[in-house]
C-alpha cells in the first residue's frame, strides 16, 4: 500500500513550490570586437571572440 496524503495541499503553497519553475531569458551583451549581441562567457557567433 501506498503512502496517501492527510490534507489537500493549497493552491497558496502549491503555488509557492511551483514559482521557482519557470524560463530564464539568457543575459545577452554587446562584443566587444565586433558589436554584435552574444551570450556572456560564450564565444561571439560572428567573429568567434570572447
Amino acid at each position: 500500500m501506498a503512502a496517501t496524503p492527510k490534507r489537500k495541499i493549497s493552491t497558496a503553497r502549491q503555488g509557492k513550490r511551483r514559482s521557482q519553475i519557470h524560463l530564464i531569458e539568457p543575459k545577452v551583451i554587446a562584443c566587444k570586437k565586433c558589436g554584435q549581441l552574444k551570450r556572456g562567457h560564450f564565444l561571439c557567433p560572428v567573429c568567434k571572440s570572447k
